[in-house]
């Protein structure tokens, strides 16, 4: 059985409703899971786990939350070679620059990419959940 950690940040609820979707779905797949928030998850535990998904909305000028997600991040960074991840998030604003420029920065890092990530605008519908588990599911 795969151990997936589930990390995010979410200042509407919008993307904690993502985060436990993908938990859901991995948890269908038959995975361990274990859902994190950025005070809660660091590198030491990046070990712990077969795969991660992460997910922050977007925010100000299309960056990462600073104050807690982009430093969690940050620590986690030098773990993510050969790591399968995904990642996922909602936006209020903007073309979702900071999705691809996250997911570029995870490429460089060598993180293993399980899926596609998904976004969506404001608070995710039906189709959004249904992506997170099927996310969820890649990474189990």
């Amino acid at each position: 059985m795969s151990k997936v950690a589930v990390v995010y940040w979410s200042g509407t609820g919008n993307t904690e409703m993502m985060a436990n979707a993908v938990a859901d779905g991995a948890k269908k797949k038959g995975a361990e899971v274990e859902i994190f928030t950025p005070a809660d998850f660091d590198s030491a535990k990046m070990d712990l786990y077969d795969a991660v998904a992460f997910g922050c909305p977007a925010m100000g000028a299309e960056v990462l939350e600073e104050s807690e997600f982009q430093p969690m991040f940050d620590d986690c960074a030098a773990k993510l070679g050969g790591k399968k991840i995904a990642l996922f998030g909602s936006w209020g604003w903007g073309g979702g620059e900071w999705m691809r420029n996250w997911e570029t920065q995870c490429r460089e890092l060598g993180a293993v990419l399980a899926c596609d990530s998904v976004t969506c605008a404001n608070q995710p519908e039906e189709n959004t959940l249904v992506a997170c588990m099927n996310l969820g599911a890649a990474l189990a």
